[in-house]
């Protein structure tokens, strides 16, 4: 309950905080999004059988994009946390999230492209576990973490959907925790192993360095009255693996929602993410979550 009560806390901070600084310069468009379902199942004698259960999410999405003359600068803050609980279970994590985007552009010419940089981290807020085993921390806030530095060109031809390509892009990625670090998480280099091939502890790196060429595209549009429908998809190619046949190998993390807006406060979402990252696991990652509950856009 703390968990939840503090990032509940968190959001309508920064909810009203990001409200209360709106500019009257027309050049800034400002938002966001929070939402808050719950769900709970109770059984008694059920003969098909079941586990009640007890689940809440929330999540908090805000945007500030500037566009003057030529100059384009959007910057985006996606976050999201749930909790899940059973019966035959303790309290678990099942959705953690932190992405924060800022993208600057300057237009070439009077057409559509522009030049560009790009800032992008990832990380999550709290302690994971592979469950059923909740001894072991597999995740923590900075481990991992994923900083990208890009610079690009970006092709903008509406207000709803653009990409951003760079063929000079540095990717840093951070595992704050020692023994993560030393087990050669997220694919940072594990720590050195003796004669006996014994792990020496505290000699395993934190810190993953790589360049190569990045992708980011983004489309977001109403396609209909109260349904938006968003996409977001990144490439990352490393030109620096010293593993050849992992270096063909292309990281991938495409994110799809779609939102319903019901009444002024009532939403329905659905949420897909798809990652392939070779150096994490070498097999495709999927996550979907869907949800009914309270929801506010601003």
């Amino acid at each position: 309950m703390k968990k939840i009560t503090a990032l509940l806390s968190l959001i309508f901070i920064v909810t009203i905080g990001f409200a209360q600084t709106a500019d009257p310069d027309t050049s800034w468009k400002k938002g966001g999004f929070i939402g808050i379902n719950f769900n709970q199942v109770s059984l008694s004698q059920w003969a098909p059988g079941g586990d009640n259960n007890l689940s809440l999410s929330s999540s908090l999405s805000l945007f500030a994009n500037y566009e003057k003359n030529k100059t384009i600068w959007s910057n985006s803050l996606d976050m999201a946390y749930a909790l899940i609980k059973t019966s035959s279970d303790p309290v678990r994590k099942s959705d953690d999230k932190i992405d924060f985007t800022s993208k600057y552009g300057y237009q070439i010419g009077e057409g559509k492209w522009y030049y560009a940089g790009l800032l992008n981290f990832k990380s999550q807020f709290a302690e994971g576990f592979k469950y059923p085993d909740d001894s072991n921390v597999v995740s923590k806030f900075m481990a991992p973490a994923y900083l990208t530095l890009a610079l690009g060109l970006t092709y903008k031809p509406t207000d709803y959907f653009q990409v951003f390509f760079s063929p000079a892009t540095g990717k840093w990625t951070f595992v704050n925790d020692q023994t993560l670090a030393d087990a050669g998480a997220y694919g940072v280099k594990m720590a050195t192993l003796d004669a006996n091939g014994v792990i020496q502890a505290g000699t395993g790196e934190k810190i993953r360095s790589e360049f190569g060429a990045y992708l980011n595209m983004l489309f977001k549009k109403d396609i209909m009255e109260n349904v938006t429908f968003s996409t977001k998809l990144e490439l990352f190619n490393n030109y620096t693996d010293e593993d050849k046949d992992n270096a063909k190998a292309i990281d991938v993390n495409w994110e799809s929602s779609l939102t319903m807006k019901v009444n002024k406060f009532i939403t329905a979402s659905v949420l897909a993410q798809l990652v392939y990252d070779a150096n994490v696991v070498a097999r495709t990652q999927y996550k979907q979550v869907i949800g009914v509950g309270f929801g506010y856009k601003f």
